[in-house]
């Protein structure tokens, strides 16, 4: 997955890596016991991270669908995978300004989502990091 690829992980924390550079720290920006909150438009699709469980809800299915994912902090963002009706989903949150076109919120990350061969765009927020603007827009 070419957009997982500025959040994989180095083996080593401050060795220096081949080509002469050295190694960042794993992403820390969002804590492990911080509720992430994600979504998307055009198709609509949104949902939030809470542990190890990932809730996905479209219009179609506005409960949900709730299924394990894996964690990994990469160099410049997070990183979840699991699996969505048998297909598999990789998430990405990286920090930066995300507008989400349809409101005037501005959220803290940018969210990039692919469930089997379709790539959906979106913006995210925590608790800890909410979006700006309004609450009800």
């Amino acid at each position: 997955m070419a957009f997982l690829a500025a959040c994989q992980q180095d083996a080593g924390s401050s060795a220096n890596v081949p080509g002469g550079g050295a190694a960042t720290a794993a992403y820390d920006g969002i804590a492990e016991g911080d509720t992430v909150h994600f979504a998307g438009t055009e198709p609509f699709w949104g949902g939030t991270i809470a542990g190890a469980m990932l809730t996905y809800s479209t219009p179609e299915n506005p409960e949900g669908t709730a299924f394990l994912v894996d964690r990994f902090a990469g160099n410049g963002g997070l990183g979840f995978t699991g699996t969505l009706d048998g297909a598999p989903f990789n998430m990405a949150i990286t920090p930066g300004s995300c507008g989400d076109g349809m409101s005037d919120r501005e959220y803290p990350f940018v969210v990039t989502l692919r469930i089997a061969d379709e790539t959906r765009r979106g913006c995210g927020w925590t608790d800890s990091q909410p979006f700006s603007g309004d609450a009800q827009p």
